[in-house]
């Protein structure tokens, strides 16, 4: 009997060595994958490698040294063979996973993909942990939180986050300096990954308050203080921006300090970041999912640089990326704890190799677009373009941090699509911030389609916004947004001149906390797509 995901899988037993049993009571054959005499070979040379890595990062300034001094081309062959020992070690200690290769009769090669539809929302919890079963003592659950629907929950080990806490702690580092400065925590508090593990990893470096996304106690923490700390205020993109113009409306002195903001949970447009760095000296965003980990990839100065340069110059970013009207978040990531792969659909595959893992993730997709680059790929790719790569580096700091690249453009489905026209919520966001009078009374927005009752439909734009909704106020946005998506997305473009009058957006707009923005409030994300109506 054939054994397919058209079906749910209620409770899956231990691999027993014959068959895979699950309750409805369908068998299949058992899977043990054995490394070839080539893998054996590379894992006994991992076991030394790992404990010379192991010593190497237990300081910053080592750390710095090692990633300085080992070539691309090895970092990217030690990834991919300690992904490789990964996967054979979840598939004989891990019974959903072995139940999940049997299910997909992989007989050797590249392991299938596994994603929330597949694997997690497959299996129970404590099957999908090592073991099969969760320890009693030394865990944290973290929730997700929701945006793509339910919120789910994740366990993982103390060492594990320990693991994260240190990486993160050192790319903070890398971007701010080492000199003391207060760390404002504004993520949210409570179930959520990023704001209690952001709170611990940052304690690394300094002093921390964590405030949550608190503007009251944000701002009367640093008048409390004062101007002779150095502050870091980290949170997601969106709240420091009503931050800024919540502190700028009570007077806040900001000339007084010296601010920086470290940002992530959600993409963040190069114009979001220059209103941003009217206030703070530097911007830099980090990049992880709850579904894997937080802390799985950073801004550096060069990978900011590199974005930057690439929103300046279309050419630079058709050889960098593509075809593509979106300009992606550029990070850098280490090979050594993440190895990240690009399938067929342009989405980012990623294996956590650590075997700190208490539930580990084997080619797990998130269904985020994107792509990667090994450190000597982005030079060749940046000098072919025309680009002068050690000015580039110099400009933008040492640069010499030779760790590869990973860009990312977002959740696959959230795009609106209408007339072969994809619209997504970076081009809306990056065409709000090329108009400075706009984006600064605008809190929020989301994108939708709107079906009238001839069965037409249009493009629907909404915003929530600190002032009145007038009709000249929709009308101003509108002709804003229609120009700015002409000149930035090229299928918008073309769909332009072909059906102008369907492509005309619809806009709506709300006060701050109504209408579908009365449902942000009690949300660690903001909504950005809607269904049709």
């Amino acid at each position: 009997m054939k054994t397919t995901f058209d079906m749910p899988l209620p409770f899956v037993g231990v691999n027993t060595g014959d068959t895979v049993s699950i309750q409805t009571g369908v068998e299949h054959e058992a899977v043990m994958p054995r490394p070839t005499p080539a893998e054996r070979l590379a894992f006994l040379f991992l076991v030394f490698f790992n404990l010379f890595v192991q010593v190497a990062c237990a300081s910053f300034e080592t750390f710095l040294l090692l990633f300085k001094a080992l070539p691309p081309w090895f970092l990217d062959w030690a990834g991919r063979f300690r992904a490789r020992a990964a996967f054979y070690r979840a598939a004989r200690n891990v019974p959903a996973y072995a139940d999940f290769l049997a299910i997909m009769r992989w007989q050797g090669g590249n392991p299938p993909e596994t994603d929330k539809e597949t694997f997690i929302k497959r299996y129970p919890t404590e099957q999908r942990c090592v073991g099969g079963a969760i320890p009693e003592s030394q865990v944290a659950i973290d929730e997700s939180s929701g945006s793509t629907g339910t919120p789910y929950n994740w366990v993982r080990t103390a060492r594990e986050r320990h693991q994260s806490h240190i990486f993160i702690s050192y790319f903070a580092k890398y971007c701010y300096g080492s000199q003391p400065y207060v760390t404002i925590n504004a993520f949210s508090m409570g179930a959520w990954a990023t704001g209690i593990n952001m709170g611990v990893a940052m304690g690394r470096n300094g002093i921390v308050k964590n405030t949550g996304p608190d503007i009251g106690k944000i701002l009367h923490t640093m008048r409390f203080f004062g101007p002779r700390y150095r502050y870091l205020i980290a949170g997601y993109p969106p709240f420091l921006k009503h931050l800024v113009d919540a502190a700028e409306a009570e007077g806040f002195p900001f000339d007084e300090f010296e601010l920086r903001a470290l940002v992530g949970g959600e993409g963040m447009s190069e114009g979001l970041r220059d209103y941003l760095l009217g206030r703070f000296r530097t911007v830099y965003s980090g990049f992880g999912a709850t579904d894997l980990e937080i802390g799985i990839a950073g801004e550096t100065p060069l990978a900011v640089a590199i974005r930057r340069l690439c929103r300046d110059r279309a050419d630079v970013r058709e050889k960098l990326f593509g075809d593509d009207s979106r300009l992606p978040m550029v990070f850098q990531y280490n090979p050594l704890m993440h190895y990240i792969e690009v399938n067929e659909n342009r989405e980012l595959v990623f294996t956590i190799s650590r075997k700190s893992l208490l539930s580990p993730r084997i080619r797990y997709n998130v269904h985020d677009e994107g792509g990667v680059a090994r450190f000597d790929e982005m030079e060749k790719m940046l000098a072919e373009a025309g680009v002068d790569v050690e000015a580039l580096k110099k400009s933008s700091g040492s640069g010499r941090l030779r760790l590869p690249f990973l860009w990312v453009y977002g959740r696959r489905d959230y795009t609106v699509s209408l007339m072969g026209a994809n619209i997504y919520p970076e081009d809306l966001e990056q065409s709000l911030y090329a108009e400075p009078h706009l984006s600064k009374i605008t809190r929020s927005f989301c994108l939708s389609l709107a079906e009238s009752e001839d069965a037409s439909v249009r493009p629907r734009f909404i915003f929530e916004v600190d002032a009145e909704p007038t009709e000249e106020l929709r009308a101003t946005y509108r002709d804003a947004m229609l120009r700015r998506l002409v000149a930035l997305n090229a299928d918008f473009r073309e769909a332009w001149r072909e059906y102008p009058e369907t492509l005309v957006p619809e806009i709506q707009l709300y006060r701050v906390g109504e209408g579908p923005f009365a449902g942000d409030k009690g949300k660690i994300k903001q909504t950005r797509i809607l269904a049709a109506s």
